[in-house]
């Protein structure tokens, strides 16, 4: 399970509103100091998939691939405004540590 908060599920709304997309998908990829950094994008469409987990939503779709669910279950996703900056904040109990440039992550 995805779990998204209520500021980062209405912003995610409006996004994929604005966008005119069916959702967005959450994975990981291999890179920075640490070694995984999570990857978010929008789905312009979806059907059933063999090895993507659909972790839907009333408004819109939530895809993961079955590679990245290992990492990603039970993450919480949420939208954060700090000063100037803001953006999502990938919160996971499965993370040991993140680099100093909070980037990339390690389980």
């Amino acid at each position: 399970m995805i779990h998204i908060t209520d500021l980062a599920y209405n912003k995610i709304k409006k996004l994929v509103i604005d966008q005119n997309k069916v959702g967005i998908r959450i994975g990981v990829k291999t890179t920075g100091c640490s070694g995984l950094a999570y990857v978010l994008e929008y789905v312009n469409d979806y059907k059933h998939e063999v090895g993507i987990i659909n972790y839907g939503q009333k408004d819109f779709v939530v895809l993961v691939d079955m590679k990245s669910d290992v990492y990603v279950n039970e993450m919480t996703v949420d939208w954060v405004r700090q000063g100037l900056n803001e953006g999502f904040n990938f919160v996971n109990p499965k993370e040991r540590d993140r680099c100093g440039c909070g980037e990339s992550f390690r389980v």
